[in-house]
């Protein structure tokens, strides 16, 4: 037996990316050396949602903004039985001494994030590399990566599954944990 909770809800969704795009305001001020950049398949819908948002509160348009497959750079790309279909990116700039935010919904172990760095260099060098995530599973890493930008931290152990939805595609805003029940354990 299973059993769902909800981590934010549409209107904590919401706050939290607002509550992002001032971080990278503090930081990144007219976004002028600045790239961001989304994961495939589910990254692209923040990246989206953080630049629509931080065109509104700056008022600044043009940031650089893009999407990155990392199917075919994943450590486990031929281990699968099910093989991965590849997504389609779209970088059309420069990333070369720019700074770069990858961008992805979810962290977790940090593969998906390792491969997105060693696929980024395809499209230069870049000066730093930032990271950005809505959710940040603690405590499941299997490399050492960090967020630099976090909406929500959650303890996690890895029977525990954390699906985040959206509005582009799931009709609402929301992030739910579904955990075993110890009974069943």
């Amino acid at each position: 037996m299973s059993a769902q909770f909800q981590l934010l809800n549409a209107a904590a969704f919401d706050h939290t990316i607002k509550r992002l795009c001032y971080e990278l305001i503090e930081n990144h001020n007219n976004f002028e050396n600045t790239v961001i950049i989304g994961l495939q398949p589910r990254g692209i819908y923040l990246s989206g949602r953080i630049c629509d948002e931080l065109q509104i509160i700056t008022g600044l348009t043009g940031i650089a903004h893009g999407h990155l497959d990392v199917t075919f750079y994943r450590d486990d790309f031929r281990r699968r039985e099910n093989p991965l279909v590849p997504n389609r990116t779209q970088i059309d700039f420069i990333i070369e001494d720019k700074n770069v935010i990858l961008v992805d919904d979810v962290l977790y172990t940090g593969r998906t994030i390792r491969a997105g760095m060693d696929a980024l260099l395809a499209f230069g060098r870049p000066k730093k590399v930032e990271l950005m995530v809505l959710i940040d599973r603690r405590y499941s890493r299997h490399l050492p990566i960090q967020p630099d930008y976090v909406g929500k931290v959650v303890d996690t152990i890895a029977s525990d599954n954390v699906k985040v939805k959206w509005k582009e595609i799931d009709e609402q805003d929301e992030v739910f944990m579904i955990t075993e029940n110890e009974d069943n354990l």
